[in-house]
């Protein structure tokens, strides 16, 4: 199992990345890789409140956990602290011993430096990925979470 670690600086306030995070419309969104489409089926924000997600390839391909083309994955919201932290525990649906098992995914929001700009409101972002069960490639999983965290930084933007 392996556990990685990313960071962005984002020039928002922290209620508006928090929204973006428990959001289920601003997850479809930003929550999904290039090459693939997004489908929220359920989502309860709240602590003990679940979600399940399907990702699915735009172009053929063999790829996918759950099916050829799709990642189905499932979780539960584990602890939310409004505008600071969301914890969450994702398991995909899978017949792959390689890619089962439970892993914790944690965002951690904080005021940021806004350079000498007082009414600014700038966030800095640190989210963790612990427990990547041996069957998901560190590299692909790191290109995902960059491309999502992308998306995520011009969603709360705007």
């Amino acid at each position: 199992m392996t556990d990685a670690r990313w960071t962005r600086t984002l020039r928002a306030s922290r209620p508006h990345v928090y929204r973006a995070l428990i959001d289920p419309a601003a997850v479809q969104h930003w929550m999904v890789p290039d090459g693939m489409s997004s489908e929220v089926h359920s989502f309860d924000a709240r602590e003990g409140g679940g979600f399940r997600i399907s990702l699915t390839y735009e172009q053929p391909t063999t790829s996918g956990k759950t099916t050829a083309q799709t990642d189905t994955f499932h979780g539960r919201f584990v602890r939310l602290v409004p505008d600071t932290e969301v914890v969450e525990v994702v398991e995909f649906e899978t017949d792959d011993p390689t890619v089962r098992g439970e892993m914790t995914i944690t965002y951690r929001l904080a005021d940021a430096d806004a350079d000498g700009h007082p009414d600014a409101a700038v966030t800095d972002l640190v989210a963790r990925h612990s427990g990547l069960p041996p069957g998901v490639s560190p590299a692909d999983n790191d290109l995902g979470w960059n491309i999502s965290l992308d998306k995520l930084t011009r969603l709360v933007e705007r």
